[in-house]
């Protein structure tokens, strides 16, 4: 700017003169930029040092759309880097692109559901639709394509795996070369801003996937960025001796120090504010919380930088959701940051997929274990029934020596009958437990195998289990209380009042407030053979309506239908309760009651 006034902010900034530049070089002897505005001559733009280690240049002849990059001068010799702060580029190696941060959002005043009526849909932007024979991954538009499937289904919040901007065109996303960018083969940065747009015009949220437990760790242009490093690791972005040490290289960031700790909340808040994203799912948290992801040894500073980061997220973006995927059952992710947690809105349970995977997925059902399937229904995370986030299938669960959930139940058959019958056990108490419940891509059409970054979904499939959908649906409908009489299933409160190891039934009692309308009964029967003149206890007296029968034949023409109905609870204690009554449940069939 001609009167001299700096521009704030890092990387590229545009203006109505021209594009501010800001760099983090603390070793560099000089700095400039070099673009297709100036030749790539490093003469033409010096930049100017600030204090701890800055560096600016306004230069008048710069656009938006122009590419650019850093060339620093340092002990080293000459070095080429990409901005750290790049809104885009031309690939994970090549340059920065001046971007323009506006976008017409057009009075999106999207709000997230409450996370007592979350459901979220996990899909990864490459193979969720991927249309093309050109061996292109997908793309945000062709996800587009797919929102009113999801609308239909009734997901109000999609979980998308990570787009920084990764090496190569397929990944699952866990190896960010350039955090501040879109994935270019996913449409880049305008295209994310229209996706997000155009889900919130379908009522459905997005919950953004971030890795900031390591970089890379290839294509990396922040290693040993000013030229500077100890231990010969990865210089002024990265731990320099054995903290820098994770499973997926030693590129763990240096969470100790104020630039770093800086760059990565800026990463989160450019997300929320330039991108409107409902939420951030952080991944692998323990291995910014611990070293080597080891519980013993903890690692203060990405502690008090969860802590930090999830603070500012509460105050400036309150409704919307942080989750943490750390799996060690840490209660205190999920506590208020006053309290000394880290401030998660809620985390991914391990203590309800595994025993619900090994129930449904042990074959002689005298070794399944009811107590654990109760054990995984009542779990809780100070005393919050939605501090958890309950699944069967995530992107985890389904890869890495793992299956499908139908798949793993018959790797033989995974579309027959005791796939279908006991996925569905599964999915029936993933929208019955308490917690907020998540689906993975295909999961509604039985899509089998297991996860590749290279395999995209069959939606044909969509079509020839249409009943299974459906099933998926109709849990959906009543877990979100879209009828008006499941309250209890979006509510805090739960009962197991009946489990029975031999016969293998569980019923549960879900209830918010209690009463008509509200108190659920949900009945499990995890046996091959159908359950006939069973009884169980009733909280209340009088007729309870079946509001949902997983052996319908509406589901698939090989369910059985057995004759489930509506029941009569009449007085006389059972199960703790005052009432019983007598029902009838099929082969791996789950029953949903209310008044």
């Amino acid at each position: 700017m001609s009167d001299g006034t700096k521009i704030t902010g890092m990387g590229a900034i545009p203006h109505g003169g021209g594009v501010a530049f800001r760099v983090w070089a603390p070793h560099a002897e000089r700095v400039s930029v070099i673009g297709s505005f100036n030749g790539w001559d490093g003469g033409k733009h010096p930049m100017q040092a600030e204090e701890n280690g800055y560096w600016y240049a306004d230069v008048a002849e710069a656009h938006v759309g122009d590419e650019y990059k850093f060339l620093l001068t340092t002990e080293k010799g000459e070095l080429k880097r990409i901005d750290p702060y790049a809104r885009e580029v031309t690939s994970s190696i090549g340059n920065a692109i001046v971007h323009d941060r506006g976008f017409d959002w057009q009075g999106d005043e999207f709000q997230l559901a409450p996370w007592n009526e979350l459901v979220i849909y996990e899909l990864h932007v490459g193979t969720f639709n991927d249309q093309d024979d050109d061996d292109r991954p997908g793309e945000f538009t062709s996800v587009s394509a797919r929102l009113g499937h999801l609308k239909k289904l009734g997901v109000n919040a999609i979980q998308i795996m990570p787009v920084g901007e990764f090496a190569g065109d397929r990944s699952w996303g866990y190896n960010p070369a350039h955090i501040f960018s879109v994935e270019i083969a996913y449409g880049g940065p305008l295209a994310f801003k229209q996706f997000v747009k155009r889900a919130h015009q379908e009522g459905i949220g997005v919950i953004l996937d971030v890795v900031y437990n390591h970089l890379g760790p290839s294509d990396l242009d922040l290693w040993q960025f000013d030229g500077w490093c100890e231990n010969d690791r990865g210089g002024i972005y990265f731990y320099n001796d054995e903290r820098a040490i994770t499973p997926w290289g030693e590129t763990r960031p240096d969470y100790g120090r104020g630039e770093v700790r800086q760059y990565l909340l800026d990463n989160v808040m450019m997300w929320l504010e330039e991108y409107h994203v409902d939420g951030i799912r952080y991944d692998c948290t323990q291995f910014i919380r611990t070293l080597h992801g080891s519980e013993e040894q903890d690692l203060p500073e990405g502690w008090s930088l969860l802590q930090w980061i999830n603070g500012q997220v509460s105050d400036k973006f309150p409704g919307r959701i942080t989750i943490a995927e750390d799996l060690q059952n840490n209660s205190w992710l999920t506590r208020d940051v006053d309290a000394g947690g880290a401030g998660f809105g809620s985390q991914w349970d391990a203590m309800f997929v595994h025993p619900i995977r090994l129930a449904v997925t042990t074959s002689e059902d005298e070794q399944r274990s009811l107590a654990a399937i109760r054990d995984a229904i009542c779990y809780r995370y100070n005393d919050d029934a939605f501090d958890r986030v309950i699944y069967s299938e995530s992107h985890d669960e389904v890869a890495n020596g793992r299956a499908r959930v139908p798949q793993e139940i018959n790797p033989n058959d995974p579309k027959g009958w005791y796939a279908r019958k006991r996925s569905t056990l599964a999915a029936a108490m993933v929208f019955t437990a308490p917690g907020i419940p998540m689906l993975f891509q295909g999961q509604e059409f039985l899509e089998g195998e297991w996860f590749r970054d290279t395999v995209p979904l069959d939606w044909d499939q969509k079509d020839e289990f249409h009943g299974i959908v459906r099933l998926y649906r109709d849990l959906i409908q009543l877990r979100l209380n879209r009828d008006g009489f499941t309250r209890g299933l979006c509510g805090q409160f739960t009962q197991v009042s009946h489990l029975n190891e031999e016969r293998k039934v569980i019923a549960f009692h879900r209830w918010d407030k209690g009463g008509p309308a509200d108190d659920v009964v949900v009945v499990a029967n995890f046996f091959r053979e159908p359950q006939d003149g069973y009884v169980i206890g009733f909280p209340a007296a009088g007729t309870w309506k079946l509001r949902f029968n997983s052996d319908w034949q509406g589901y698939s023409d090989d369910f059985h239908g057995h004759p489930s109905t509506d029941v009569v609870a009449e007085p006389g204690e059972c199960d703790g309760f005052p009432f019983h009554a007598a029902l009838s449940i099929g082969p791996y069939s789950v029953l949903i009651f209310s008044q």
